[in-house]
């Protein structure tokens, strides 16, 4: 068992030589399909996502995952998450992880939102004694408590986000993943949010965000991770990497 110096010194994650490819299609119905067979054209064709990416990151280090899209930022995200394995390489955590990845994925539209915060939070595991422990935090966060017991199904949009994102950011974990959920909703709420993950770093989380507002990660993360066209172009500061993202 290491000890606990040595233990805050070992990465939160690692990242080592990572591909990934995806196939896309390029036919939308079986005359398509076969039209493109008789023309000899290609059906697919391979689409490189991540090509040799390696990065390491620290314990308690906020950073932010830029690139344009197509650039591999998300794709890296949910392999770091556990949602997609690499071709090849390797993804290695350390601790729990909670992802802001696709909020509210494990919702159920037939329960109501008390059922789906005990669901929700099993499917990112939490135990029935922590999330009876953290519900009324939960829903207070949520800003909901009047249709709380009301069906998802019949909540707008920023209801069930609202809902959706105090779950997971009131979950235990080492690191937290955000994926542009912090761009969704109305103002107020993301600034409440903001401040909610800003409180979750102080404490020592370990960060990984990815968001096309610039401004907001320049002000959130300290090091910044640039990804071209599935390669690391950058790794550092990240008023550097938001330099290079804007020129």
């Amino acid at each position: 068992m290491p000890k606990t110096s040595d233990a805050a010194s070992l990465p939160r994650i690692v990242v080592d030589d990572v591909h990934k490819n995806f196939k896309l299609r390029h036919t939308h119905s079986i005359k398509e399909t076969a039209l493109a067979a008789v023309r000899r054209k290609p059906l697919t064709t391979d689409f490189h996502a991540l090509d040799g990416v390696s990065f390491e990151i620290g314990v308690g280090e906020a950073v932010a995952l830029l690139g344009y899209n197509g650039s591999g930022k998300s794709t890296m995200l949910k392999l770091i998450s556990g949602v997609l394995a690499p071709d090849s390489g390797s993804v290695l955590t350390r601790g729990r992880v909670a992802g802001l990845i696709e909020v509210g994925a494990g919702f159920h539209p037939d329960l109501s939102g008390r059922e789906n915060i005990f669901l929700n939070a099993a499917i990112l595991g939490m135990s029935k004694k922590e999330t009876e422990e953290r519900y009324e935090e939960i829903v207070a966060f949520s800003e909901i408590e009047q249709f709380i017991d009301t069906e998802v199904k019949h909540y707008s949009s920023g209801m069930f986000l609202r809902l959706a994102f105090s779950v997971a950011i009131h979950t235990e974990m080492d690191v937290l993943l955000i994926d542009e959920i912090l761009s969704v909703g109305d103002e107020p709420f993301q600034k409440k949010c903001l401040a909610r993950v800003r409180e979750l770093h102080a404490q020592g989380k370990t960060l990984v965000v990815v968001s096309h507002d610039l401004d907001m990660v320049s002000k959130l993360c300290d090091r910044g991770i640039l990804l071209q066209k599935g390669k690391l172009r950058f790794d550092g500061a990240t008023t550097e990497a938001v330099q290079l993202m804007r020129s």
